[in-house]
């Protein structure tokens, strides 16, 4: 019996509904399962994927091909770009909407991160090549701190600033606020290539083999102007270092440009080149991976770009906390993987031998606070401290005229919190330096406070079990009036494991966590504490000492083993950080609890 198929007109109104939600449920797990998206680029049946997000889309259909699934940050990203959304941005700014899970990650490619629980609100990253303002963009940006945000700013360890306390009403305007001063938030955050960092006395260093700053914007606007280079299997750091006298910590980055010099008389030419590093990611225990190769400054931002392109193919894109680069790097080793970056980038890549490389010059650990001699005559820059890196509005407007009447002009932010006016001649270095204290800001600093960094912690982070800031300020108080520290010294507080504030490489690193209380269920702000931890040439991850140390009982934990070190330094020259890796963590707590 042959059965009479039905036309799309027999089937009843109900039928027709059932036929329209069954196709739209098809086309919704087509999406899930990343086949494709009609107008994003992405491929449709077996068509090739085109546009600038065709790399990305390829590696995602790979993975999908493969028979794993895709982290949802890059079905967020396959379903619709972030920077074809911003109608829906300024959709939810007129109407103070909070975004969804899937925009609060795409607003994040517009530099805005909604923190809730911790804050009912937005917090904005900026980007700046090398780290460097003109006064009068730094005077604007507090004044759009104090329209749109808390009226505050943090400086970061990224030598960048953060706008907090931003309603969702405010977002739009204040990411528009800060493209109308010359600057932008675009691709700060997310799975973007961050905060181009460089050496802050970039160009009046009297030691520094080369000027980051060409170096640093020339990458800086290749990445604005490329949208193919947005949307990486995570986030990516790149750091020029020119040999200066403040560390730029660039072996932290995913990519370390390091000035050295080649000598002559090993078939190189000789001078000023870049020695590439890397895969480094510190929160992950690992340094940026030495490869061997040295670079033409100029060819900089292009042999980037090819390391980033292999990244952009090989990332894994299914599991958020192996997406570094450091992971391709563990699993293709660094030799295969920069096999690949030649392939990608046209012609092979100088190797040189170690001993063809002259020794750098050694950064000073306290020239980013007080007042330094540049390479100019009559010249000097002013390291401001800033307490945990926070500034109020007036301070930053005040600062911003200091340097516009008694500087160059310009405000240079470091990875230690704080920042430089330069170009201070010497007449004016006793009025700049008594105008910055009227501010109520300090140029000199005891060995503590100089070292003293705290990423934002719980009063503005989801993710920090400890309010690492005041923690941080209550150990400076605490110490500072107690142990005479007479060597530099680092003590680094960071609220969880992402380590913004890289705990692990300092002399003294606090990681946040919940620790036990009172009672058995009872948990309490508190952390674990390492020690030995170093950077630059004393490059080495810190080793545990203590673990579940309650919060309140951190300062005195720290004065312990400072007064330790004290008492127990093999000479008067010893650094902490020598007397730490003489012992390990047992023996350090041993001769801590002596102190007691």
């Amino acid at each position: 019996m042959k059965l009479e198929t039905p036309t799309p007109t027999d089937f009843s109104d109900e039928q027709k509904r059932y036929l329209e939600g069954f196709m739209s449920g098809l086309r919704v797990a087509r999406v899930g399962r990343n086949i494709g998206v009609a107008g994003s680029g992405a491929a449709t049946d077996n068509a090739e994927p085109t546009g600038p997000e065709a790399a990305h889309l390829k590696a995602q259909d790979k993975v999908s091909a493969s028979g794993k699934k895709l982290a949802d940050q890059e079905k967020f990203k396959r379903e619709g770009h972030p920077f074809d959304a911003y109608e829906r941005l300024k959709d939810q700014a007129r109407h103070n909407t909070p975004p969804t899970p899937p925009d609060n990650f795409r607003w994040r490619y517009y530099g805005l991160f909604y923190v809730a629980p911790a804050q009912n609100s937005y917090m904005c990253r900026l980007r700046m090549p090398n780290s460097i303002l003109k006064h009068w963009q730094f005077s604007a940006v507090a004044d759009l701190a104090e329209s749109c945000g808390g009226g505050y700013t943090h400086v970061t360890t990224r030598a960048n600033i953060q706008i907090r306390e931003i309603e969702p009403k405010n977002g739009v305007a204040l990411i528009e606020g800060i493209q109308d001063i010359g600057l932008c938030s675009r691709g700060s955050g997310a799975d973007n290539i961050r905060n181009v960092t460089g050496t802050p006395t970039a160009g009046i260093d009297p030691q520094e083999l080369l000027d980051t700053r060409p170096y640093a914007r020339e990458w800086h606007y290749h990445i604005l102007n490329d949208r193919s280079l947005t949307g990486l299997p995570r986030k990516f750091n790149v750091a020029f270092d020119g040999a200066g006298k403040i560390a730029v910590l660039e072996d932290t980055n995913d990519i370390a440009f390091s000035a050295v010099e080649v000598k002559d008389g090993f078939g190189i030419e000789p001078g000023v080149w870049f020695r590439l590093g890397v895969g480094g990611i510190t929160g992950h225990r690992d340094f940026a991976k030495a490869t061997g190769i040295i670079v033409k400054p100029e060819d900089a931002t292009m042999v980037a770009d090819a390391i980033v392109r292999v990244f952009i193919d090989t990332g894994d894109r299914t599991n958020r906390l192996k997406a570094r680069l450091k992971y391709v790097l563990d699993s293709m080793g660094v030799d295969k993987f920069m096999v690949a970056v030649e392939e990608r980038f046209g012609r092979k890549l100088t190797r040189a031998p170690a001993e063809a490389i002259a020794p750098r010059p050694n950064f000073d650990r306290m020239a980013h606070i007080g007042v330094h001699r540049q390479k100019q005559e009559g010249l000097s820059w002013i390291g401001v401290v800033l307490p945990v890196g926070k500034l109020t509005c007036e301070q930053m407007r005040g600062l911003a005229k200091i340097a516009q009447d008694l500087g160059d002009g310009e405000i240079r932010l470091t990875v230690w919190q704080n920042l430089l006016l330069s170009g201070v001649r010497d007449e004016n270095v006793a009025l700049a330096s008594a105008a910055i204290e009227k501010l109520g800001l300090a140029i000199t600093s005891s060995q503590i406070r100089a070292g003293l960094i705290a990423c934002t912690g719980n009063a503005g982070c989801k993710f920090a079990a400890s309010d690492t800031k005041r923690h941080a300020a209550e150990i400076g108080d605490w110490c500072e009036t107690r142990v005479n520290v007479d060597t530099p010294l680092n003590i680094h507080l960071t609220g969880c494991h992402h380590s913004c504030a890289q705990h692990y490489i300092s002399d003294i690193g606090l990681l946040a966590a919940k620790v036990p209380g009172a009672t058995e269920d009872d948990t309490v702000e508190g952390y674990h504490l390492y020690a030995g931890g170093g950077f630059g040439p004393d490059a080495d991850i810190g080793q545990e000492v203590y673990r579940d140390v309650k919060a309140e009982d951190t300062p005195q934990t720290v004065e312990r083993l400072l007064k330790a070190y004290l008492t127990n330094r093999s000479s008067a020259d010893e650094t902490f950080l020598s007397f730490a890796r003489r012992h390990d963590g047992e023996a350090l707590r041993k001769l801590a609890e002596a102190e007691a």
